[in-house]
């Protein structure tokens, strides 16, 4: 999926596992302001199932992927 989302903040998560990438977005969230869109750029294969997993449980809104270099940027929207 391409998205043309801009972003408010960004994560670089890059050559970090499981379950780091999520534990910083979540602590990168808490700073944020509802509404505030987090680009969250990953390179665990886990994180294509644990990000939407964590939005899911968390009540984020979760905007969906795209590739990104050899990273994937995933966008959370704060709730």
């Amino acid at each position: 999926m391409t998205t043309t989302t801009p972003w408010d903040h960004e994560l670089d998560a890059r050559g970090l596992l499981c379950p780091l990438p999520v534990l910083k977005a979540r602590k990168r969230l808490q700073g944020m302001q509802p509404g505030q869109v987090l680009r969250i750029l990953a390179t665990d294969p886990a994180a294509v199932v644990d990000v939407p997993h964590f939005c899911t449980e968390s009540g984020h809104g979760y905007l969906g992927s795209e590739p990104a270099g050899e990273a994937i940027a995933y966008l959370i929207r704060r709730r």
